[in-house]
C-alpha cells in the first residue's frame, strides 16, 4: 500500500441533487448511508472517510431514522426502492437481501464466529444477513486480508470476487502538540498525565477483564502516577448484550466516549497504548495510536499483525502475566513517553483513507460492468489487482 498526501480537511456528504458536471458519475452508484444516523466508532469512520473522498459525488441514500429496528426496517424496504436498480455501495457490513446489484464492505464475521459475544437476536439476524449478502452481492470488500480468509473460509465466496481494502488513520489522529494534549486531558479529567491508553467500546470481544487483571499485577512495579486510561463508551445492550461487570483495580480512569476534537491529543499525551482485543476485522484504534507516534502492545491474533507489522509488541490476549510484563517493560524504555516511536509512525504511513477511497473506486468501476447473476446462478467473476 502507497503512501498518500492528507486529504483536504473539510468533510462533505452528498445526500441532494449532484452537481451537474459530476452529475453522469453521480448517477451510476448510490450509497447506502445509514451510518450518517449513527455515532462516529470505528465502523462508522471507515463509511465517512471513504464516502468524503469519492469523486463522481455519488447519491447518499440517508434514512430519517437510522437506529436500531427502524434503521433495519428503512435498509430492507426503503432503501432498494430508493436505489431502483442502481449498484449500491453498502459500507457498513449491512444491506438489503435480495438486492443483488450491491458491493457489500464487511468489516468481521464475529456475529457467525462468535454469536456468545452479541445479544441473541442481534447475532442470529447478523449471522443471516452475513451469509446472504455474502452470496448475493456482485462483489464483497474486506477491511483485511483476515477477513477476505475468513469470508472465503467460512462462507465460501470466491476470493477472486472479494478485494482488500484497508482502513487509514483518520486526519483526527495524528501525531500533535503538547497543547492538544493537555486540552484533551483537562477536557477528559485525566487524573495524570502520565498514563497507559486504551481505546475500545466496553464490550466482551475487547477483553478488559485480562486487561485490568494485566494492569492489577504490573502496577504493583510501577509509579504512583502511572494511570491506565480506557477511552470509549458503553456496549449497547441491544448489540452486545449484558456484559461481565470487571471488579476494577486502582489507577483505572474510564472516560466514555472521546468526541473527535480529543483523539489527537488523547493518543499523544500516552505513554504507551495497549490493545489487547480477542479478535478484530482490521483494528483501526491500533492503527491510530502509531499514527500518533506510540508504542503499541496488541493481541497475536486476527488481523493486528497485519495491522501493526514489526512496529508493534504482540501478546497472547489471554495471557495476564505477559500482557503485565509487556506493559512494565515498554514503560521503563528510555524516553518512551517524550520521544515518539519511529517505527510505529513508519508503519501508520502504509495506510491511508486516499488509497482506500481510490481502492474502492476501482471496485465500484468493475462491478458497474458486471450484472448480478441469476438467484440459482454463480455470481459473475472478476478481480482487482
Amino acid at each position: 500500500m502507497q503512501t498518500s498526501k492528507p486529504a483536504p480537511s473539510s468533510t462533505r456528504f452528498h445526500s441532494g441533487p449532484a452537481p451537474a458536471a459530476d452529475a453522469a458519475a453521480a448517477a451510476a452508484y448510490v450509497v447506502n448511508a445509514r451510518f450518517l444516523a449513527h455515532r462516529v466508532t470505528g465502523i462508522q469512520r471507515y463509511a465517512r472517510e471513504i464516502s468524503s473522498r469519492l469523486t463522481g459525488s455519488p447519491r447518499m441514500l440517508t434514512p430519517r431514522h437510522g437506529r436500531g429496528l427502524a434503521g433495519h426496517l428503512w435498509e430492507q424496504t426503503r432503501l432498494p426502492r430508493l436505489a431502483a436498480g442502481r449498484l449500491l455501495w453498502s459500507p457498513c457490513g449491512s444491506g438489503p437481501l435480495g438486492y443483488r446489484r450491491q458491493v457489500v464492505t464487511v468489516h468481521d464475521l464475529f456475529a457467525i464466529e462468535h454469536p456468545e459475544w452479541y445479544s441473541g437476536p442481534y447475532a442470529r439476524w447478523h449471522s443471516t444477513m452475513l451469509r446472504r449478502l455474502a452470496r448475493e452481492a456482485v462483489h464483497l470488500i474486506a477491511v483485511s486480508a483476515y477477513t477476505k480468509n475468513r469470508i472465503v473460509e467460512l462462507l465460501g465466496r470466491d476470493p477472486e470476487e472479494v478485494t482488500v481494502v484497508h482502513n487509514g488513520p483518520s486526519r483526527t489522529t495524528r501525531l500533535t502538540t503538547t497543547a492538544e494534549a493537555a486540552r484533551a486531558a483537562a477536557a477528559l479529567a485525566l487524573p495524570s498525565r502520565r498514563y497507559v491508553l486504551s481505546v475500545s467500546s466496553i464490550e466482551a470481544r475487547k477483553n478488559l477483564p485480562t486487561l485490568l487483571a494485566a494492569w492489577r499485577e504490573a502496577q504493583r512495579v510501577l509509579p504512583d502516577n502511572v494511570w491506565l486510561v480506557l477511552a470509549g463508551q458503553q456496549a449497547d445492550v441491544a448489540i452486545y448484550g449484558r456484559q461481565q461487570r470487571s471488579v476494577t483495580p486502582a489507577r483505572v480512569h474510564y472516560t466514555g466516549y472521546v468526541p473527535e476534537e480529543h483523539l489527537a491529543g488523547l493518543y499523544s499525551g500516552a505513554s504507551l497504548f495497549v490493545f489487547p482485543s480477542l479478535a478484530e476485522g482490521f483494528g483501526l484504534p491500533l492503527l491510530e495510536a502509531m499514527n500518533c507516534g506510540l508504542r503499541t502492545i496488541t493481541s497475536a491474533t486476527s488481523s493486528l499483525p497485519e495491522v501493526g507489522g514489526e512496529a508493534a509488541v504482540y501478546v497472547d490476549p489471554l495471557d495476564v502475566g505477559a500482557l503485565a510484563e509487556a506493559i512494565v517493560r515498554h514503560l521503563g524504555k528510555e524516553n518512551a513517553a517524550a520521544v515518539p516511536f519511529l517505527p510505529a509512525l513508519e508503519q501508520a504511513a502504509r495506510f491511508s483513507w486516499s488509497d482506500a477511497s481510490r481502492q474502492t473506486e476501482t471496485v465500484l468501476a468493475r462491478a458497474l460492468e458486471a450484472r448480478p447473476a441469476p438467484a440459482e446462478e454463480k455470481v459473475r467473476r472478476w478481480s482487482v489487482a
